[in-house]
């Protein structure tokens, strides 16, 4: 343990990348699952896009905001991922009442792949929970107590007294 510590200390870290294992996981992982879009026949269909689409089958439209909401992203994401949904001709532009705000739709096509998406949605969620279950300690604990750690001493804090210390070559 002291041997990897040293080394960990030692080791500049321009030449590291300590999280890359677990984004080229979730990466892997997305690209599994839009295999099953391939596999089925639908094109252009994004794994980003199947929580929003689920979410517009559940109300006639929504807003940008509205359906960012709902899903958790910022409204300039979900900007950007509606514009493709709708290249894509998964959604359509709704009417609104309100004519400062836009709404999108469900367009025929994506009531089409709307019980794959669902069905996929399940079956991720599960593989998930049973991936979870195999493992000592779960991601969605890792991420908890993430969570709570950066509730005592936030990341910005942390990351700019790094920065400092980078800064001033305390930091390599």
């Amino acid at each position: 343990m002291a041997d990897r510590q040293e080394k960990e200390e030692s080791q500049d870290l321009l030449d590291s990348s300590h999280w890359r294992p677990v984004w080229q996981m979730l990466n892997a992982m997305d690209q599994d699952i839009a295999s099953l879009y391939d596999e089925a026949g639908v094109t252009g269909l994004r794994t980003r896009f199947v929580g929003p689409l689920i979410q517009l089958s559940r109300h006639e439209s929504m807003t940008i905001q509205e359906l960012a909401t709902a899903v958790e992203v910022s409204h300039s994401a979900m900007s950007q991922t509606a514009a493709a949904m709708r290249a894509a001709g998964f959604v359509d532009g709704a009417e609104s009442s309100d004519g400062r705000t836009r709404r999108i739709r469900l367009s025929t096509r994506g009531r089409e792949v709307l019980p794959l998406l669902e069905a996929e949605w399940r079956a991720t969620e599960a593989t998930v929970r049973e991936l979870e279950a195999e493992i000592p300690y779960p991601l969605s604990q890792v991420v908890r107590d993430i969570a709570a750690a950066l509730a005592t001493r936030p990341f910005r804090q942390r990351l700019t007294d790094n920065l400092g210390k980078a800064l001033d070559g305390r930091r390599r």
